[in-house]
């Protein structure tokens, strides 16, 4: 595996074809730098994965985390901490990364699919499918993009930019295009091996999670379609074609990572210990809520969740949380506060997460439910659940007994079968991949998690403002946005 990080570097050069900010495009092509003209598919997949992924573990995952209410600062440590995102003051350089890196890397997929080397379908379709995932996230945040014309660099430094529902249609088409060069494979496609750092070339996993992606591209417009009757009518026509083998074990990232300067887990990196096992700043700084405490220590639902003390880390016995925003002068701040537990950091090896299984069984729950598909709604909600303890070692059998009769947490006890979805996916997430509670939340208007003390509007935004950097090197294109249209516009799925 050492010879996938001497990988990792190959594809930063490539990543310069992809943004549409003129910045990155003011570059030199010197002999001794590869280009996508000169390396090989399937050099620059590890690359194109890992790095695209580390921003999904990293900076989306942390908003995911502060809007869902799961993390707070450590008042006791740190002053202004998470000050934006407490008032939601949300500009144009709000996260601003997301948007420019998510391009700028995505960019290697690009690369892949147009590479001008013949016999590499398998990595051509691998590069559409994790394009399309990662696309699905720019609509998702930010509505409409660049997309037709995107990943052109030089050829086209300024793209249009294109409705976010024609966008998430194609997307629909992409993957299929990339399901039918898997399945069409000929004794001339050159094999995926090692490069492949999530299923180690195994094409039959990468069909199963092009089918859970499309599930949740689909699902994803199952709210509009209850109003909306070409979407509706859009939507049960993919069903009927949609092949329902999906994946049951969570997708998981590695190439290699180590106890090396460099070679970390990159979310362990960041929100854990260096290579010497010293907290890192953003260690001391993130600790749990106290909404997310008492939600998952039975204060506010009645029962307790094991999960908690996997998620942070106990102090004396019990996990300790913090409310959003007090004051740092406020008597009733904990003298001592729980970080991040050993579910999530645990050690420098550990892989990154793409999806989750219990996200792929929620999905699957809320299609059974709104009759999109055929099953058993109920027992792919509690397939969800006990995937998510099986993520930190645990049976979920106790918990699932306990919870069943409660409203929100449980099947039986809720009435709004979607509320209980919802907030179980918003548990299971926490922490790995809590951008997907938010998207969800403001999709649903579940689970209704509180604002902070010092937030400065009555509710969440409903997207992210384009980046600044867009203004500078795309300014003929990019929509003209103020701060109030993060609360007042809308991704065209949400019709709340």
């Amino acid at each position: 595996m050492k010879n996938i990080f001497k990988l990792l570097t190959i594809a930063v050069l490539l990543g310069f074809v992809a943004t549409s900010c003129s910045d990155y495009l003011d570059v030199n092509d010197p002999q001794d730098s590869p280009t996508n003209e000169q390396v090989t598919p399937d050099l620059i997949l590890p690359a194109a994965m890992s790095r695209t992924n580390s921003i999904q573990g990293g900076t989306m995952n942390r908003l995911g985390n502060v809007f869902m209410n799961n993390w707070s600062a450590n008042v006791n440590s740190f002053t202004g901490g998470f000050n934006e995102e407490y008032q939601l003051i949300i500009t144009s350089t709000f996260y601003n990364t997301i948007w420019d890196q998510l391009y700028l890397r995505s960019a290697n997929y690009q690369a892949i699919i147009d590479s001008p080397f013949e016999n590499y379908e398998n990595h051509k379709a691998i590069a559409k499918i994790m394009k399309s995932f990662y696309m699905q996230y720019i609509v998702d945040i930010y509505g409409d993009c660049p997309y037709t014309q995107a990943f052109q660099g030089g050829l086209n430094p300024a793209p249009a930019y294109d409705d976010d529902q024609a966008i998430y249609r194609s997307l629909i088409d992409e993957i299929n295009d990339a399901i039918d060069l898997i399945n069409n494979n000929t004794v001339s496609t050159i094999p995926v091996g090692a490069e492949d750092i999530v299923y180690g070339g195994s094409m039959s996993d990468w069909v199963r999670f092009a089918n859970t992606l499309k599930l949740r591209i689909l699902m994803r417009q199952a709210t509009l379609a209850e109003t909306d009757g070409e979407t509706a009518t859009y939507l049960n026509s993919q069903f009927n074609s949609l092949d329902l083998d999906f994946i049951t074990s969570s997708a998981t990232l590695n190439p290699g990572f180590a106890n090396d300067a460099g070679r970390q887990n990159p979310f362990y990196a960041t929100y854990g210990f260096d290579v010497e096992g010293n907290p890192t700043t953003t260690n001391r700084f993130i600790r749990c809520s106290l909404y997310a405490q008492e939600f998952l220590d039975g204060t506010l639902t009645g029962v307790y969740d094991p999960r908690i003390d996997y998620i942070y880390e106990p102090i004396g016995g019990a996990v300790v949380g913090v409310d959003q925003g007090i004051d740092s002068n406020d008597p009733a701040i904990p003298d001592e506060i729980s970080a991040l537990g050993t579910g999530l950091l645990v050690d420098d090896t550990q892989d990154s997460y793409v999806m989750l299984a219990a996200e792929s069984f929620f999905l699957q729950a809320e299609a059974v439910e709104r009759g999109y598909i055929s099953g058993n709604a109920k027992a792919l909600f509690e397939a969800g659940i006990m995937a998510s303890f099986a993520h930190y070692g645990l049976d979920g059998s106790a918990y699932l007994a306990a919870s069943n009769i409660v409203p929100e947490i449980g099947w039986d006890g809720s009435s709004n079968k979607l509320e209980a979805i919802m907030t179980q996916k918003w548990i299971a997430t926490n922490g790995i991949n809590a951008i997907e509670s938010w998207i969800e939340m403001t999709r649903t208007g579940y689970p209704m998690v509180p604002l902070a003390q010092t937030a400065q509007q009555p509710s969440k935004p409903n997207r992210l403002l384009y980046p600044s950097s867009e203004y500078i090197g795309n300014g003929a294109n990019v929509p003209a946005q103020t701060s109030s249209d993060a609360f007042n516009t809308h991704i065209f799925w949400d019709n709340n």
